[in-house]
């Protein structure tokens, strides 16, 4: 007869089995953000010494190094981008203290909260890369030339348009490749490539238009334009709409193939820019170190707010809140000088707060 301590352990057996296929997560080449900042990444010599990269993406590195300062940049995107947008959230994109699994092992399941680190990630790569060839900071690119002569508005294409086409390229080619090697015919890779594409959709999506005028005294008889990419935070908040309308999919064979489709037939199937997801979400309420996940307990939350995420009633899951009273210094009696200054003073002032119960 198995003993209470030989049933919990045969279960940790099955969670470390059904988590080891994934143990080499494809998000893994963000803690490419723990690197010093004070050490660009250059040269292919170090490729294989950048802890965190497949077999596969560590021969990307080596033959496109030039690129790897820029997806390290990107990592640092994601992290900071993916805690502004969850940040009155449960689960705020914490990340966990060391490691190469900087998100922790909620990233090993299949959630919409992996689907959107996915498509930020595959993002982040595209800008930070595009980025690169606008500024002169890459050998093989540079400006986007093929965006030329007159639009139908009737504007001059000219200047520096974003050359997205190779940073997306090169997002397909360095963030997908985890995912080729596994094959295509199993739910995670699926879902992982299709939250990648939309990702780099939300950028596609959402291209900008900036022009200069020219003429005698700014009389726009000429107006010459260019394309650029969104503001990250733009991308970012997209996708974390997407986010929040993600459709749940399970693995369906369709003939000869396997596809994603909607776990609820009456769901109409997603689009190439929407988000998918496997498994339902834990709840996040509770501290559990093992998947990084740090609970709520502590956290600050809105006590004017009962529908909100940020409210102290969804955030705090249950045990409560308390209200206390804080000092803070804030700026105050600003003024404006004559030539666009701003000067202030700080102040004390006496708040009330709201933390969640431990």
């Amino acid at each position: 007869m198995p003993t209470v301590s030989s049933v919990t352990l045969l279960g940790r057996l099955l969670l470390l089995l059904l988590w080891a296929p994934h143990l080499t997560m494809a998000t893994n080449w963000l803690s490419l953000a723990r690197l010093p900042r004070s050490r660009p990444v250059s040269g292919a010599e170090p490729c294989g010494r950048l802890r965190g990269l497949t077999p596969g993406q560590v021969g990307v590195c080596r033959a496109r190094w030039e690129v790897m300062e820029s997806v390290r940049k990107a990592a640092e995107m994601v992290i900071e981008e993916c805690q502004h947008q969850f940040r009155n959230r449960r689960w705020n994109c914490s990340t966990t203290p060391r490691g190469i699994n900087i998100f922790g092992r909620v990233m090993n399941q299949g959630t919409r909260e992996a689907a959107f680190v996915h498509a930020l990630s595959s993002a982040a790569v595209a800008v930070a890369v595009t980025r690169g060839c606008s500024r002169g900071e890459l050998e093989r690119c540079g400006c986007d030339r093929k965006v030329r002569g007159v639009s139908p508005e009737g504007f001059q294409w000219s200047g520096c348009s974003d050359n997205l086409s190779y940073g997306v390229a090169l997002s397909q080619t360095f963030v997908d490749e985890p995912e080729r090697a596994k094959g295509m015919s199993s739910g995670r890779p699926l879902m992982n490539v299709h939250n990648n594409e939309a990702g780099r959709k939300a950028i596609l999506h959402n291209m900008q238009v900036e022009c200069k005028c020219h003429g005698v005294s700014g009389s726009c008889e000429l107006r010459t334009c260019w394309k650029v990419m969104p503001p990250f935070r733009r991308v970012g908040a997209v996708l974390k709409e997407r986010f929040d309308g993600a459709t749940e999919v399970r693995l369906t064979r369709v003939g000869s193939r396997t596809a994603l489709l909607p776990r609820d037939p009456q769901v109409k199937p997603p689009a190439a820019r929407d988000l998918v997801y496997l498994a339902p979400s834990p709840d996040f309420c509770r501290l559990d170190p093992d998947n990084g996940i740090p609970g709520t307990a502590g956290r600050r939350c809105n006590g004017t707010s009962r529908l909100a995420p940020d409210g102290c009633e969804l955030l705090c899951c249950g045990p409560g809140f308390r209200a206390g009273r804080a000092e803070v210094v804030q700026r105050c009696s600003c003024k404006f000088s004559w030539c666009c200054s701003v000067r202030c003073q700080q102040c004390k002032n006496t708040v009330l707060i709201h933390t969640c119960r431990e």
